[in-house]
Order: structure tokens, then C-alpha cells, then sequence
């Protein structure tokens, strides 16, 4: 079987490494492009991330070593052959962003991932805490015939369990208006349609106090000098840390 060169870089499994940082090693042929594959995807998707969380600007170096448990030298590299394959801008010391060509490719892989999440919910019965783990392992791995074949079983849903927006087959995602908790007047009521932070701790805590994706409350008082936002929800009240009223994003109830 003919070998290959190949930078080290993502695996599935997260970064994998070698004696040396930024080394390079000899794949076979057939294995180097089902690696080389999945770590475009997990980078393009990485950028689109950090791009939109900054609304538009740059992803990084930093941040995206941060977000991909790779070293910065290793984010180097890989931007520098996303950026000669037409897939990003890259410039040092600057960071990445998408061209359109690798705007499209993040954007299938946020499609499949955001559908899976959603199918093993509604399927499986797993918790919102629990699919991004499982989705993360299987969006390399599916097809686009597949995830449209999930897309149609699942009613061609709108959001994922976190509320976020799930790429159309076309390549268009919408982006609903919603309004940051934190920043809600006492007396203002809502409905919790979105979440900013997934990690699974944060998510079983908002499940525990009542604050998942569709609850619908009131705000009882906002005072910023305490940092603070008292919230009534049914019958109960929550106290929340404006810092975690900050990644909950809500519609506006009359």
C-alpha cells in the first residue's frame, strides 16, 4: 500500500501526538484521508464557532488551540494548509476566517452534528447534557443522505436541543432574534430559547433549577450593582449570577 505524509494534527478522539510537536508521520493512503477529512471538518467548524461568537471577527490562534486541545504551533500549521486549499484567510498573527468555499464545509458539519443531537434526543431518549459527546464522535462519520434522511424523519426542525440554529440542506441558517436574560428589566417576562454554554455541568444545573428550553418566567428584579437576577419561574424563584443570566438567551413575552 502506497504512504503518505501527513502533518499531525485532531483525531477523532481529540489531538493525537507524536515524540515531537508538530512532527510529521506516514499514514496510508486510505487512513491519511479519512484523518486528514475529519480534521479539516473539526477546524473549519472550530473557526466558523469562534467566528460567530465574535460576531465575524477572526478566530484566533489562541482560541482555536483552545477549542481543538491542540498546540498553537500545530493551529499554525493546519491554518496555513486550510488557507492553500482555499478553505480560510489565514494571516500570522492574526488568526483565520472561513472563505466561502470553507464556510459551506463548516457549516454541513454544524448541520449534521446539530441533527444528531437533536434525532438522539427525540429517538433515544439521551438527556441535552449528554448528546454533544456522541454527536462530536459521530458527525465525521454519517453521510448528507443520511443526516438529510434525519432531517425529514425529525420534521426538518428549526434548533437543536440547545436552541441553536441547524443548517438548512442548502447551506442557509437562520438567525433568530433573541435577547440576553442578564439584560431583561424587572417585570419583563420570557421564554428561555437558547443557551451559550453546553458543557454538561451547566446543563444539569439549568435542568435542576428549572431554566431548559422552553421555560417560561418573569423577572422579579435585575439589580446589577449586586450582580444579580432573581428570576419565577411556575412556582418557583431562582436566583441567578448575571454571569449565567448572560448565556441564556430569551424571546421577549408580552
Amino acid at each position: 500500500m502506497p504512504w503518505i505524509i501527513f502533518q499531525v494534527g485532531a483525531t477523532r478522539n481529540g489531538p493525537f501526538t507524536s515524540p515531537a510537536a508538530g512532527a510529521r508521520m506516514r499514514l496510508p493512503v486510505q487512513e491519511e484521508r479519512g484523518v486528514a477529512s475529519l480534521t479539516i471538518e473539526n477546524y473549519v467548524k472550530a473557526i466558523y464557532q469562534l467566528s460567530a461568537e465574535g460576531e465575524g471577527e477572526m478566530a484566533s490562534t489562541g482560541a482555536l488551540a483552545e477549542t481543538l486541545a491542540v498546540s498553537p504551533s500545530t493551529v499554525t500549521s493546519m491554518l496555513k494548509t486550510l488557507s492553500e486549499s482555499g478553505l480560510a484567510q489565514y494571516i500570522p498573527y492574526g488568526g483565520a476566517k472561513l472563505t466561502d468555499a470553507g464556510r459551506s464545509l463548516a457549516l454541513r458539519v454544524v448541520r449534521r452534528h446539530r441533527l444528531i443531537e437533536l434525532f438522539l434526543v427525540k429517538t433515544l431518549r439521551l438527556t441535552w447534557d449528554e448528546v454533544h459527546a456522541e454527536a462530536e464522535n459521530m458527525e465525521h462519520a454519517v453521510s448528507d443522505l443520511l443526516i438529510d434522511k434525519i432531517d425529514a424523519y425529525l420534521g426538518y426542525p428549526e434548533s437543536d436541543p440547545h436552541g441553536d440554529p441547524i443548517p438548512k440542506a442548502d447551506g442557509t441558517i437562520a438567525s433568530p432574534q433573541a435577547t440576553l436574560l442578564s439584560a431583561l428589566r424587572a417585570g419583563e417576562r420570557f421564554k428561555i430559547v437558547r443557551v451559550s454554554d453546553q458543557s454538561p455541568e451547566f446543563l444539569r444545573y439549568l435542568t435542576d433549577s428549572g431554566l431548559a428550553i422552553g421555560a417560561e418566567g418573569n423577572v422579579a428584579e435585575s439589580r446589577a450593582e449586586a450582580g444579580i437576577v432573581v428570576l419565577h419561574v411556575g412556582q418557583q424563584q431562582t436566583t441567578l449570577a448575571r454571569e449565567i443570566a448572560e448565556k441564556l438567551l430569551v424571546a421577549r413575552r408580552g
